[in-house]
């Protein structure tokens, strides 16, 4: 498991971002829960400063995205998901019932796991892949008893 062990004033220094509460609380939610929606981010960061606006949490996730210090994923069906596990390629397992979302690291190669067989002139730094299936909790709730 991805942990990021800078705390997280030093990540937005080292970012170039101002070091604020709210983006403190924000990288602290994230950090919590990974692969967590923007609803729960506010919750969270309400809890922990108080009145805080939606817009403003959006506001910070979009510019810890942007910094690279968060990743954005949106599964099919899902809101956007946020974690703080950024810039190094994995992918995701995703349960078709519960939602459960799991990290799966790349395991063929160097980044980016997948070349595609017309790039179009592009130049390929990332790729996404997203595994959809059943978790062992909601495979084991469908089987018969």
């Amino acid at each position: 498991m991805h942990t990021n062990h800078l705390d997280p004033r030093e990540q937005l220094r080292a970012a170039g971002l101002r070091v604020t509460a709210p983006r403190i609380a924000v990288l602290d939610a994230v950090a919590a829960t990974p692969h967590v929606d923007a609803d729960r981010v506010a919750a969270t960061v309400r809890e922990a400063l108080g009145t805080v606006s939606t817009q403003a949490v959006y506001d910070v996730l979009r510019a810890c995205v942007h910094a690279g210090l968060l990743r954005r994923i949106e599964p099919a069906g899902s809101a956007a998901l946020y974690e703080t596990r950024a810039g190094d390629n994995h992918h995701h397992l995703v349960c078709r019932d519960c939602g459960t979302v799991v990290d799966v690291d790349c395991v063929v190669g160097e980044a980016p796991c997948l070349t595609p067989a017309d790039d179009h002139g592009f130049a390929v730094d990332e790729a996404e892949v997203v595994f959809w299936g059943r978790c062992p909790t909601c495979r084991s709730a469908r089987q018969p008893s």
